[in-house]
């Protein structure tokens, strides 16, 4: 009877959990809990003898001694970059040949053998081919060939999220005269940094043939909080001033604002020139003063543009015929931020609560964020 008991408080407690698992109230007041509770102090290490946290003492010590060593170990990667940075250019000048027209690829450099994945229907190429056909005639009849690759660059900005969102339409006519971006690291016992240069060819807009932006970085730890360290950390950037064409500065535009004299009750018009958004705006950015101390609007900013420019430095410039056709960006979509849930055996995994299939009795109890790199 006793055994019988149990098997039946046993059930009905089962039965009550999966109720509760199932009631989107309590469980969220219990996520909330569960939240409140990661990486709460348990309160063991105030309790601990002095002689013991002595000891805890020591650790700290030699866990910033390690992180001494982990800023030289970086370091020691800038030289790396740097190195093998001299051995990609001739391959990236080479890039920079082909789209600008400076150098026609032979038919072997030309040839190209697709993935299985990518190889065409016999109908595919029969549309194929009637395409090309119907544009050859049409380069007959226009009897000029386009020299390069047409809008390479601005191709690529455009198929970057990060980048297309800075892309204003006055930008791109702009964009179109951009030949190449190359990376410069500093040289060797210099402080860390690197300069992103874009080069452009001979335009109406401006008279500089090629834009810089610097970003300085420091690899060392913080003497007031020597745990935080992580790696490099952009300090600052410095961009370049823009000889922009007389009536062609995209970075500026003129309104005009009716003003109403206080007196007389008159009415005029006053012109005024103010900043326009232009992803050329990323070549003026705000000056970190020397107390290190920014506005909110200022850091955001801020924050952005070593993002950017991180960006480009890392896939941009190395990858960028992939962001050209699009490949790369599939493979950055896969680069991101998975959430896995732990959900009650026997129940199916929930979406997020703005999934139209999401159904709001089933939520996980624990969430773990897995990156991708």
């Amino acid at each position: 009877v006793q055994e019988s008991n149990r098997l039946k408080l046993a059930t009905l407690a089962r039965q009550l959990t999966v109720q509760m698992m199932q009631n989107p109230q309590i469980l969220a007041a219990l996520q909330e809990r569960l939240d409140g509770l990661n990486g709460s102090p348990s309160g063991y290490i105030e309790s601990l003898p002095k002689v013991v946290k002595r000891r805890v003492n020591a650790l700290k010590n030699l866990q910033v001694k390690c992180a001494h060593i982990e800023a030289k170990f970086y370091e020691e990667v800038h030289e790396l970059e740097r190195k093998y940075a001299a051995l990609y250019q001739p391959l990236f000048d080479k890039r920079s040949d082909i789209v600008k027209a400076a150098y026609e690829p032979t038919d072997e450099e030309c040839e190209w053998k697709a993935d299985e994945e990518e190889e065409l229907t016999v109908s595919k190429q029969e549309e194929m081919k009637e395409k090309a056909k119907l544009e050859e005639e049409k380069k007959d009849e226009e009897k000029e060939d386009p020299k390069g690759i047409p809008e390479f660059w601005l191709t690529v900005f455009k198929n970057v999220d990060l980048l297309s969102d800075m892309l204003q339409e006055h930008d791109e006519p702009i964009l179109k005269h951009l030949q190449d971006i190359k990376v410069k690291f500093s040289d060797p016992g210099q402080p860390m940094s690197f300069t992103l240069e874009f080069h452009f060819e001979p335009n109406e807009f401006f008279t500089n043939a090629m834009l810089t932006k610097t970003y300085k970085m420091r690899s060392e730890p913080d003497e007031n909080d020597p745990f935080s360290f992580d790696g490099p950390e952009i300090m600052c950037c410095t961009g370049c001033t823009i000889d922009w064409t007389k009536g062609k500065n995209v970075t500026l535009k003129t309104i005009k604002k009716k003003q109403k004299h206080k007196g007389r009750g008159t009415v005029r018009t006053v012109t005024k020139t103010v900043p326009n958004d232009s992803f050329f705006n990323f070549f003026t950015p705000p000056e970190v003063p020397e107390n290190g101390e920014l506005d909110e609007d200022s850091e955001a900013v801020l924050a952005a543009d070593f993002e950017i420019g991180h960006f480009i430095r890392e896939r941009i410039v190395p990858r960028a015929v992939l962001y050209f056709t699009g490949e790369a960006i599939e493979d950055d979509d896969d680069d991101t931020e998975v959430t896995v849930y732990c959900v009650q055996e026997g129940e199916e995994e929930a979406d997020e609560e703005n999934d139209p299939d999401y159904d709001p009795k089933v939520r996980p109890s624990l969430t773990t964020h897995i990156h991708t790199l």
